[in-house]
């Protein structure tokens, strides 16, 4: 906006002081004219040029990676003071924590899944957007499109009118609440164990002008700061695969919802396909787990056990990259593409070197804070796990699950 605002500044500038400061027509009459001249013409040419790509950007592209990179070194800037963490100790105590036993990251997921999107989410919104979360895509759909049908769809089977309560478990910077209150219209409030998701997406709610009808709200899904059958319906976009037991999660998602309630989500699960006595699915999963902040991974048939283990009346479950007209499947951001303006280049062997150089140089020059290669390194090893495990079919991002609290409730306490 900032730029836009200065071209125009200076084109009037120019246009009312066209005689004491007269345009070049070519490359003689630039050479010839004064300093000042040429300094305001340059200028201008480059904000010009630099608009046109903007533009350029927005047709061909959802999002413009000239923006969403300045966007990222400007949150980079300062953000240990802002946040007051190190960045560096960070990674490696969440490095640690990720080389000890299933049981050890259950007791301490709090502390595993915090320090995960405390280094993980300025990459996520600049990589991805303000929705965490896959969706497979249709014939001439774009990756935008693709992800508010993929929510549009989850928020269709929430069976609520306008005004409802609606809880979001895991909400990370609200990308899906804000998109599912639009399409309900409904009131949405999302819960997030990590402070700075809460701050960020607060901030985006009021930018948009959706303060008054989405709020996040920082808490625990295993302990959830709300009363008992408060919300109209509830839904969760990959998240609860965060949690040391789904029981207990989904458990606490039920005492919160009025009798009668849906609650629907997309989990993050092992297919059948997933071997546990094979080498390379085993590696695969561990990838996944190390790089995206998860205690274990769960099987499908275990997540849909647990719904019902808690208190539920199972209505649906299937995994939704067996829907028809899926064109591109959900992986296919994380594959290598040598078209330097996608988010892909990243994948390449070429992009893989020139990313950590560029964040070693950013370190060393403090735009970045130390630990930040570290940080990037770790969610690329990630993309390379979820992208194997999706080729092989032992992973999907998207189980639906859709459940029901039972009219005449009968949760376990």
């Amino acid at each position: 906006m900032l730029s836009e605002i200065f071209w125009a500044g200076t084109s009037a500038f120019l246009y009312y002081n066209k005689e004491k400061y007269p345009f070049p027509l070519n490359v003689a009459d630039f050479q010839k004219s004064s300093l000042e001249v040429q300094s305001l013409c340059g200028l201008q040419l480059l904000l010009t040029a630099y608009l046109g790509i903007k533009v350029i950007l927005r047709v061909f592209y959802d999002r413009n990676p000239l923006e969403t990179t300045s966007q990222l070194l400007a949150v980079f800037w300062g953000q240990e003071k802002r946040r007051k963490i190190k960045v560096d100790n960070f990674i490696d105590e969440y490095n640690n924590m990720h080389k000890s036993d299933v049981k050890t990251r259950e007791t301490g997921y709090q502390k595993l899944v915090n320090a995960y999107y405390e280094l993980a989410t300025q990459f996520y919104e600049w990589g991805w957007g303000q929705s965490f979360h896959f969706a497979s895509r249709m014939k001439d759909e774009t990756f935008g499109q693709s992800i508010k049908r993929h929510e549009y769809y989850l928020g269709g089977r929430l069976n609520v009118g306008k005004g409802s309560k609606i809880l979001d478990c895991g909400c990370g910077i609200g990308g899906p609440m804000r998109n599912i209150a639009r399409f309900t219209q409904s009131n949405v409030v999302g819960v997030t164990i990590n402070e700075y998701q809460v701050i960020r997406g607060n901030e985006i709610n009021k930018q948009v002008g959706l303060e008054g009808c989405c709020k996040s709200v920082q808490g625990d899904f295993m302990k959830l700061p709300f009363p008992e059958n408060h919300f109209d319906a509830a839904y969760a976009i990959e998240a609860t695969c965060h949690a040391p037991s789904r029981v207990d999660c989904f458990r606490g998602i039920l005492k919160t919802l009025k009798p009668g309630g849906v609650f629907a989500c997309y989990e993050w699960t092992l297919t059948d396909k997933y071997d546990p006595k094979n080498a390379e699915h085993r590696r695969i999963k561990k990838w996944i787990e190390e790089g995206d902040g998860l205690p274990d991974m769960a099987t499908s048939r275990e997540v849909a056990k647990a719904l019902k283990e808690a208190g539920f009346e199972l209505v649906e479950e299937r995994d939704m990259i067996d829907d028809e007209h899926i064109n591109i499947p959900w992986y296919q951001p994380l594959t290598p593409s040598y078209n330097i303006l996608s988010q892909r280049f990243q994948f390449t062997p070429i992009g893989l070197v020139l990313t950590r150089v560029a964040l070693k140089l950013m370190e060393y020059l403090y735009l970045a804070p130390k630990g930040t290669c570290k940080v990037q390194a770790m969610l690329q090893h990630a993309a390379v796990g979820l992208r194997e495990g999706g080729e092989l079919g032992i992973f999907t991002p998207m189980f639906l699950l859709v459940a029901r609290k039972p009219l005449k409730s009968n949760e376990k306490k």
